[in-house]
Formats: structure tokens, C-alpha cells, sequence
């Protein structure tokens, strides 16, 4: 009984000696955290989607509080409203930036960009674009296997089953980017959000010429420059057999939609201009048929007679 005495007794002051020695120790190392970190954390949207830069709204909130200048830091899921907010708690400016949402600028659905092989192996953009170009005759174009649907913490990006393409919702897209990080060909890409979720964009990012996409894709850019020339505020360049559509730039005017012949620049919750009539072509006026001179032998016999009876009075 003494011995189980002993040894209860001695655990208990182990127990207690264990306990004032770490708890010197952390009064030694611990390291001071303003508690505004905290604060601000709480003010974040808490998603923790890293489109920030940060691994988590934790190391936004550090970065916010111990830097001077938070010009340079932006919450896409928070916006300028949770930015705002934070800079007058601390004191400090936040940079405006205005709306964006993510933009699948590809146009190739199935009816347009036939299937030439077929793909067995693991269903990831990533994995197969490694591997090989793509099931169709495109090598820049959206693989469908759903990589950004896959990292998308807001449920903003699926896959069309007709289509065959990612489409996005602006009203639930945040601009974490996380589905342009994802995807490996580069079709998506954060662009302005206008009102009413409207959009004027070229949806092909194939630099191939033109003979070589139309014969992969009935919808792509085939660079012809249209587009460029009819551009009144020199929005729209064409590099590389490709034509871009600078969003801010872009005054939504249209006229260029109606100048592409394969209809690679999309327009979304818009209505496009009315197509001009041609006018029609002007008659040709013929020139006035000058009398046909008669030859030389009916005048000088016409003149004859005349010249006789002249003679004879």
C-alpha cells in the first residue's frame, strides 16, 4: 500500500514540477502578437481560398497589420467594402480596385471542335495535358476534365455536359483565382465585371493561322484583324494570330462582334447590334450613244446632186 502511496505522491510532483518548468518556459520564448491580428482576422471573410497571396486569411491579417502600406493587399472574396473596412480599423489606405470574375475564353464546344482520339487515362486537365494535346485537333483548348470546378471553394465553375466546356457564374465568382492557377492551358482569366454581368471577350487563345484553327475549330480567332480596324477606342490588338480584347479599354460597343467572321468574340447578356443593310449598288449610267458617222462614199454622193443642180442654175 506504501509503495503505491509513494509512487502516486511522486507523479503528482513530477506533474507540478513538469508544469512550473514550461510554464517559465513559455513566459521566456513566447512571442508578443498584436492582438489587432486577431481583430482583423475576424473582419475577413474567413475563406481561406489564398487568392490574396496568403495561405489563409490568418496571414492576410498578419501582413495587414504589420504593414505600413496595404495598397498592394486585396481580398477578391471580401472586395472593396471588407478593404475599406479594414484600412479604417487600422487607420491606413486601401487601394481601390474594382470588380473582377473569372472568364473560360474558349469557344470550342463539341458541335464546333470535333473529337479526333479519345483520352483513357486519369480525368485531370493536368494529368493530361502532360500526356498529350487533347482529344481534338486544338492543342489550346479547355480539356473539360474539371480541374477549376475542383479547386473552386465557391461552387462558381462547372462543366457543360453539352458543351463540353467550363463555364463560370458571375454572380457567385469571387476572383479568388484559384481556377486560373488550375488550369494548365491558360484559357481562364480574371477580366472587369461589368454591370449586369455583362461581357464583350474574344473566347480563342489558339495562336495557330487561320487555315490551321478553322480546320481544329469552327469558332476560333483566325486573326483577320476586323475586329481591330472597326475598334474605335483601341481596344482590341491582334498578336501572334490572335485577337484580345483589353476589358478596360472596352466600351461595349459591339461593332466588333459583328465584323468577326467565325463569332470567336462572345458576347454575354447583351443583345448585338443590329446589322447594317448594304446599300444598294448604283446603277451604272451608260454614256450617251454619239450618232453613227455615216462613211466617206454616202456623203460625197448625198453632196453630188447638190453640187450639179448648183452648177446648172
Amino acid at each position: 500500500m506504501e509503495v503505491l502511496l509513494y509512487t502516486i505522491l511522486t507523479l503528482c510532483v513530477l506533474g507540478v514540477l513538469s508544469a512550473v518548468i514550461l510554464y517559465f518556459v513559455a513566459r521566456k520564448f513566447r512571442v508578443e502578437e498584436d492582438p489587432r491580428i486577431d481583430e482583423v482576422e475576424k473582419m475577413l471573410p474567413g475563406a481561406n481560398c489564398g487568392g490574396c497571396g496568403f495561405a489563409g486569411c490568418r496571414g492576410m491579417a498578419d501582413a495587414l497589420v504589420k504593414n505600413d502600406d496595404i495598397s498592394a493587399l486585396f481580398c477578391p472574396v471580401g472586395g472593396g467594402d471588407c478593404m475599406k473596412a479594414i484600412a479604417s480599423y487600422l487607420g491606413k489606405a486601401a487601394a481601390e480596385k474594382e470588380p473582377q470574375t473569372a472568364t473560360v475564353r474558349c469557344g470550342g464546344t463539341c458541335a464546333k471542335r470535333p473529337r479526333t482520339n479519345e483520352y483513357n487515362g486519369a480525368r485531370s486537365c493536368a494529368v493530361a495535358s502532360s500526356l498529350y494535346a487533347g482529344e481534338t485537333g486544338c492543342t489550346f483548348g479547355c480539356l473539360g476534365f474539371g480541374d477549376c470546378v475542383t479547386v473552386c471553394a465557391f461552387d462558381a465553375i462547372r462543366i457543360n455536359p453539352e458543351t463540353g466546356l467550363a463555364e463560370v457564374d458571375a454572380e457567385k465568382c469571387t476572383a479568388c483565382g484559384a481556377c486560373v492557377k488550375a488550369c494548365p492551358k491558360g484559357i481562364i482569366e480574371l477580366r472587369k465585371k461589368w454591370p449586369k454581368d455583362r461581357a464583350v471577350y474574344v473566347s480563342c487563345v489558339s495562336k495557330d493561322k487561320g487555315a490551321a484553327v478553322m480546320k481544329a475549330c469552327k469558332a476560333g480567332c483566325i486573326g483577320c484583324g476586323k475586329c481591330e480596324k472597326v475598334c474605335a477606342f483601341g481596344a482590341i490588338t491582334v498578336e501572334n494570330n490572335l485577337a484580345y480584347i483589353d476589358p478596360q479599354k472596352c466600351k461595349l460597343c459591339r461593332k466588333c462582334v459583328n465584323e468577326c467572321p467565325t463569332g470567336a468574340i462572345k458576347l454575354v447578356n447583351m443583345e448585338p447590334l443590329p446589322k447594317e443593310p448594304k446599300a444598294p449598288a448604283k446603277p451604272v449610267e451608260k454614256p450617251a450613244e454619239k450618232p453613227a458617222e455615216k462613211p466617206a462614199a454616202e456623203v460625197s454622193a448625198a453632196k453630188t446632186p447638190e453640187s450639179s443642180a448648183a452648177k446648172s442654175e
